[in-house]
This record gives C-alpha cells, structure tokens and sequence, in this order.
C-alpha cells in the first residue's frame, strides 16, 4: 500500500517534467522573439513562459483532479526554475526571497490581466497588457497584436485537447508563427 504512494509520486515527476519541458519549450519559440515582437531577454522570456502557463493553467482548471494535480506541480517548477534562474544571475542568498516575492507578485498580476482579457475575449486589451509588460519603459514599443492573436489561437487549440493528453504531460501548444 505505501509502495504505491511513491510510485504514483514518481510517475507524476514524470509527467510534470515533461509537461514543464514542453511549455518552457513552446515559450521558447524563435518566431515569438523574430516575428511576434517580443524581446529577445531574460524579462522577455519571463513575460513569454508566463503567457504560456497562464494559458496552461486556464486548460487545467477544468480538468480533473489529476490535471489540476499536475499544474499545482507545474506552478511549484516553475517557482523552482525563477529561482535558480535568479541565482544564476548572481544575485545572493539574502535577496532572493525578496526578488521571488517580486517575480511572483509580477505572475500573478499577468494571470489577472491576461485572464480578465481572454475572458472578454478582447484581444485589444490583451495586446495593450502584453505591451505594457513586455516594454515597460519604452514609449515606441511595437504592437503586440499578433501575440496577442497568437494566444487567442492558443488558448482555443488547448480547449480542444482531450483530458487523456492533459492527464500525461503532453499538452501542446500550437507553434507561433507572424501570419
């Protein structure tokens, strides 16, 4: 009985770092960077996986309890990897809980802003929030209509997947593309 608790544990490990790979991968994505005006930096990467687990979270939250499972592990990976990410960029020991306050706060904020403008399906205000995020200082920012488009598109293509594919890790998002 107890040797089937680890095993279920293991087997989601399993699952997780798959699922994590393949979003980090669709984040990832050189046409998001080269045609669909985001800024090819560490915070452009940030803006982009964020995007990419708001949309996998907003598919998971009405999976089953297995799916809602995986993505709670999936927030925690993605919390991990922020943080040896920020670690890696030197900064030291003491500043890091206060720089993953801030990187959260950063996540949370895009879910809500993100949220509110899929669920109205307003692609103008997701494209105004995308810009705001991604250019946050710059004035003569580029349009992020197409992102924004690309999302849209995104979210619809993940409503289309089955449960069998959520429950397994191996949920795709469609590849970006400036047409």
């Amino acid at each position: 009985m107890i040797f089937g608790l680890f095993r279920k544990k293991n087997t989601n490990r399993r699952i997780v770092e798959a699922q994590y790979a393949l979003l980090t991968a669709a984040a990832r994505q050189p046409a998001l960077y080269a045609d669909l005006g985001v800024p090819d930096t560490v915070m452009g990467r940030f803006e982009m996986l964020s995007a990419v687990l708001i949309l996998y979270f907003r598919r998971t939250r009405r999976s089953a309890t297995s799916g809602q499972e995986i993505a709670q592990e999936i927030v925690d990976a993605f919390f991990e990897d922020v943080d040896h990410s920020i670690r890696e960029l030197g900064v030291g020991d003491v500043s890091v809980p206060k720089r993953m306050k801030k990187f959260a706060g950063m996540f949370y904020g895009r879910l809500e802003s993100y949220a509110a403008a899929l669920d109205a399906a307003d692609r103008t205000a997701l494209a105004a929030a995308l810009r705001r995020n991604c250019y946050p200082q710059a004035a003569d920012a580029p349009s992020l209509d197409g992102l924004a488009s690309y999302l849209f598109d995104a979210e619809a293509a993940l409503a289309a997947v089955g449960e069998d594919v959520v429950e397994v890790g191996r949920l795709r998002l469609p590849p970006a593309s400036a047409g």
